[in-house]
């Protein structure tokens, strides 16, 4: 059905476009490159045949696939982003295929030694036969989520060379910036008119996930005293020793390394320390709101204590909220996840319903009024080197697409 060669062209052409974004900017898109691959995609839209393209002065590009019917359907869209994370380069990818996949390890860069594990990594062995594609271990891939931004381009052209296939009007969005939490802070919801969409933004084949990570970010700040060392009993205090002793009162467990499933965790991702002042980036997560509200009034409780302790002001903290657990939104409106496993079975694929260890555009987007559960787009190991997708697998989630719209049509039209 999927033309796999056409699409993985289309995949390769992708990635090799630095889309890397940058949370220490204000702006929207945070990066200029992102630019490249936003007007690239409003061309091929253009070219494909459809219609209603746009892009904004935010680099959200949006359109619109007619539906093929006179039937009353419901509006639905597509979702997927174009930036790739901060944590790790996008620059010069240099895509690598692994054609009929032996089961075994993946010599990533023979001459730097780096090697993709299928003991450490032991999903790829699900992959045996299968197309894999790779980095050379020097840059991220970027599956995460040009491999959902192709699915959704070659559903489109499969569709609209298909005009007997009955469905609604389709849109499509893609966006800048998710991978710093904000892929939806500048989304049209209203000039997007739909009534539901799905971010083809999840990992393994069959995932579909309509519960995520309630999420904030913490910023610390630790003042300390410098004096000269010879001189400095009884007057220098070093802010990075009071830093040490914040990151060790947190509970050890409850990191990302030493949880799963639904538990929260602390993550200190970022540390900057000089004698006079010490900074710490955590993000907190959780999936019950309840939890989550407790971990930041624990970080708040420590501050406190800490500045009694050491003296006022010597703790500076700033808590943020980014976003919230996407299912208080969804469930009352269970039939979009319904329809979404149905599509999988239909194709012969097994649903894999489970939370999200993250957040997609669709956390945001949910509270906004668009509910928007995420299917996979099929990639693994996102923001590293060892970031790999099976192109089977990419194939499989176009046909989700396709199917799912149809699907639509079958069931809600009037």
């Amino acid at each position: 059905m999927i033309n796999k060669q056409e699409l993985l062209n289309r995949f390769l052409k992708y990635v090799k476009i630095d889309t890397q974004s940058d949370a220490s900017s204000t702006k929207t898109p945070s990066t200029e490159k992102q630019w490249d691959l936003a007007n690239l995609l409003k061309q091929e839209l253009e070219e494909m045949g459809m219609q209603e393209v746009s892009i904004d002065e935010n680099a959200y590009v949006m359109a619109s696939l007619p539906a093929t019917t006179q039937k009353e359907i419901p509006v639905i869209g597509f979702v997927s982003h174009f930036d790739t994370t901060p944590d790790f380069t996008g620059t010069n990818v240099k895509p690598q295929i692994h054609k009929n996949y032996d089961g075994g390890d993946i010599i990533l860069n023979k001459e730097k030694n780096i090697v993709l594990s299928s003991s450490y990594f032991e999903e790829l062995q699900t992959y045996k036969g299968q197309t894999i594609i790779t980095t050379d271990g020097t840059t991220l891939l970027g599956a995460d989520d040009k491999a959902g931004i192709t699915e959704i381009m070659e559903a489109m052209k499969y569709l609209l060379a298909h005009p007997e296939i009955e469905h609604g009007k389709i849109r499509v969005c893609f966006t800048p910036d998710e991978e710093i939490g904000r892929g939806a802070h500048q989304f049209d919801v209203e000039k997007f008119g739909v009534e539901w969409a799905y971010t083809m933004d999840g990992s393994t084949i069959g995932e579909l996930e309509y519960e995520n990570f309630n999420a904030a970010g913490a910023e610390v700040k630790i003042l300390g005293k410098i004096v000269h060392p010879g001189y400095a009993k009884g007057k220098m205090i070093n802010s990075m020793y009071i830093a040490n002793a914040f990151i060790n009162a947190l509970p050890a467990d409850e990191v990302p390394e030493k949880t799963e499933g639904r538990e929260g965790f602390f993550h200190l991702t970022e540390m900057k320390g000089e004698v006079d002042e010490t900074r710490l980036s955590y993000i907190i997560r959780d999936h019950d709101k309840d939890k989550f509200e407790a971990r930041k009034e624990l970080l708040k409780s420590l501050a406190s204590q800490f500045n009694d302790k050491y003296g006022n002001g010597t703790i500076v903290l700033e808590i943020k909220d980014q976003y919230y657990n996407m299912r208080e939104k969804v469930e009352p409106v269970m039939h979009i996840v319904d329809l979404a496993e149905e599509a999988m079975k239909s194709l012969g694929i097994q649903p894999i319903i489970k939370p999200i260890r993250g957040g997609t555009d669709g956390s945001q987007l949910s509270y906004m009024g668009l509910p928007c559960p995420n299917i996979f787009a099929g990639g693994h190991n996102f923001h590293g080197r060892f970031e790999y997708v099976p192109l089977e697998s990419m194939v499989k989630a176009t046909e989700v697409i396709v199917r799912l719209s149809q699907l639509t049509a079958e069931k809600l039209g009037k």
